[in-house]
């Protein structure tokens, strides 16, 4: 398994390994041991699947707060997105910066988002379906977000016209969360 670092030491890019011939490929979409030695052993609880009907319709930017965070691990079983990840814990030397990444089933590439990190994604293609595992179980009244539009996050999304559900129009900004709902480790 090929694993790619980004600019938040804790998101990684993950792409396992196909075996392909004329008819297709086959891949192991999900193998723990394999992800445990690439360095990702977590316990997945839930698969979630998104369908994404038009391209620019944009979700997030979500989280679930404790005792339900939720680590997500994010790829695309059909069409492209383009995926962020925003590190929102307070004391993290990396707070309120975003990664981006292209996700699609072509390139089979998956991403992690852990605990204290919020998501979002804007699908590049029509009809798009995203597939996600999640380390904790849905909780409404854990389920969080900041705005995806938030200009201190500077995030280069690709639509030029976004679709949006009514709750993603309403999360307030990242300087607007109060209480922080994360800590990083090495805070104090």
């Amino acid at each position: 398994m090929k694993v790619i670092e980004t600019a938040l030491a804790d998101v990684k890019v993950y792409f396992p390994k196909r075996i392909g011939d004329d008819r297709g490929y086959f891949s192991e979409w999900y193998n723990s041991r394999e992800l445990a030695a690439a360095g990702l052993d977590r316990r997945f609880v839930q698969d979630n699947v998104v369908l994404s009907r038009a391209p620019g319709t944009v979700r997030g930017l979500h989280f679930q707060t404790p005792p339900h965070a939720q680590g997500k691990l994010v790829g695309v079983l059909r069409g492209a997105a383009f995926d962020v990840v925003v590190d929102i814990r307070a004391g993290s030397p990396s707070f309120g910066q975003a990664v981006t990444v292209e996700l699609s089933a072509e390139l089979g590439n998956q991403i992690f988002v852990p605990e204290g990190f919020a998501h979002g994604i804007c699908n590049r293609l029509a009809d798009t379906l995203v597939g996600y595992k999640v380390t904790d179980f849905y909780d409404a009244h854990c389920d969080k977000g900041i705005a995806w539009d938030d200009p201190d996050l500077a995030i280069a999304w690709p639509a030029a016209e976004v679709r949006l559900s009514e709750r993603d129009r309403r999360w307030p900004r990242l300087r607007d969360l109060d209480p922080l709902p994360f800590r990083h480790e090495g805070a104090r």
